[in-house]
């Protein structure tokens, strides 16, 4: 794990205070382009390694890695290979996930977050997830919305599901809740965090 951005402080066991203090953090880290470009190349060498053609992604926020220009360069040359971004139900608050590439037509959620608009609907094969925090065994923190969650619940088969954030998120403590579902992988700009042995490869 990074040491430079170990926390100085304990950080606060409740999560809403822990989830402001890690964006807090994420948002200040003076060597967040370097760190990215770090994560970037995990991301890469880590699609080498698996077989799934079509991925849910994120549009980057509050600071988060930006996955999108590492996966755009795995679809290169490839056909098959596609990307897609979520796009939320405001009556039953799962996301959908809709094809991206650079350029297209794109529109604000109800939450401000860009969106592919008027493009094709996909079943993802892979998701990456975005990750305010995380902890042993897959754990996730997210912004609490409960979005990723409830769709993965539903989705069968459900998407091998890879979650990306920068190492000063390992919270050695945290612990998942009933309605947690643990990921499959994590990556941080220090490489493979966690890889689940009964899904790796």
């Amino acid at each position: 794990m990074s040491d430079a951005f170990k926390f100085k402080l304990d950080p606060p066991r409740d999560k809403p205070s822990l989830r402001k203090q890690l964006q807090a953090e994420r948002q200040a880290m003076v060597d967040r382009a370097v760190r990215s470009d770090q994560l970037a190349h995990v991301l890469r060498v880590f699609l080498v390694t698996r077989k799934e053609s079509c991925i849910g992604a994120y549009w980057p926020i509050k600071g988060e890695f930006d996955a999108l220009p590492a996966l755009y360069r795995w679809t290169e040359g490839e056909a098959f290979r596609s990307i897609g971004l979520p796009v939320m139900n405001r009556q039953t608050r799962h996301l959908s996930f809709h094809v991206w590439y650079p350029g297209c037509p794109m529109e604000e959620d109800a939450y401000g977050i860009p969106k592919p608009k008027d493009t094709a609907q996909f079943e993802p094969e892979m998701l990456l997830v975005p990750c305010v925090g995380f902890g042993p065994g897959g754990v996730r923190l997210g912004y609490g919305g409960g979005f990723y969650d409830r769709t993965l619940a539903s989705l069968q088969p459900r998407p091998y599901t890879v979650g990306v954030g920068y190492a000063h998120g390992y919270i050695p403590w945290l612990d998942a809740e009933p309605h947690d579902i643990p990921l499959d992988a994590m990556l941080t700009e220090d490489g493979v965090a966690w890889l689940r042995p009964e899904t790796a490869g």
